[in-house]
């Protein structure tokens, strides 16, 4: 069983110090959390990026079809003010390909996404996770404790459900419970794209606030377009060690 540790990394970007902190399984390592809209921001700011989203006019949300959202995109997931902590969303695989390169780092291939989601490698974790085991959710042998649609118990979801049809949104970055080796939301809160996929569609892993926990199964896996750019898919990104 490979040993898991945690590196905090003193990155400079654009003039400033930032900490980012990951967790290292054996020979690659994994954002803790799912990239911000404050993150993001840093990104968008150095390097004047225009997101497809931004371009477009609005990302997009499934109702009775996927419709598009005016004023919808990464700064304002919802078309509401939105907090600094809370995931950015509407973002397509190659932006969020740029953001990870940008840092120095890389979207996670699909197969290190679901080592890190799904089996615990710290050697001594807190309950109910025990070393070396392979989980069916990254919360454990249940969901709950994930923010899904239903069936995961209480979530800390900023709530939004007055501008939508479905769910009451995502919540911000590592305010959910803990999953395996320490990880917040790789089960629910927003799918992550992953660096698998062929022929323009991409994988895309967890689930989100809009499906119930059946998405988060270590045997559930999606794919999208590449350019999809819609309020629950976010990213995290990893790096090889």
């Amino acid at each position: 069983m490979q040993t898991l540790k945690c590196l905090f990394l003193m990155l400079a970007f654009a003039g400033n110090a930032k900490a980012e902190e990951m967790v290292s399984i054996g020979s690659f390592g994994i954002d803790r959390t799912e990239v911000t809209i404050g993150a993001f921001r840093e990104f968008i700011d150095a390097t004047n990026t225009t997101t497809s989203a931004e371009i477009a006019g609005g990302g997009e949300v499934y109702e009775s079809g996927w419709v598009q959202k005016p004023g919808w995109n990464w700064r304002t997931p919802f078309g509401l003010p939105a907090l600094d902590t809370e995931p950015a969303v509407h973002v397509t695989y190659d932006e969020a390909s740029a953001y990870c390169a940008w840092r120095e780092k890389r979207l996670p291939t699909d197969a290190e996404w679901v080592e890190a989601a799904y089996t615990e490698h710290r050697i001594s974790p807190p309950a109910p996770f025990e070393p070396g085991v392979t989980y069916p959710y990254p919360t454990g042998k249940i969901p709950e404790g994930a923010n899904c649609l239903q069936g995961c118990g209480a979530s800390p979801a900023i709530d939004v459900s007055a501008v939508l049809r479905r769910g009451t949104g995502h919540a911000p970055a590592g305010t959910t419970r803990p999953g395996a080796n320490g990880l917040y939301d790789m089960g629910a809160n927003v799918w992550e794209w992953t660096d698998n996929g062929a022929g323009g569609q991409k994988t895309t892993r967890g689930g989100s606030w809009w499906y119930g926990p059946q998405q988060m199964h270590r045997d559930h896996i999606a794919t999208k377009p590449a350019g999809t750019a819609v309020v629950y898919i976010g990213f995290r990104c990893a790096r090889s060690l």
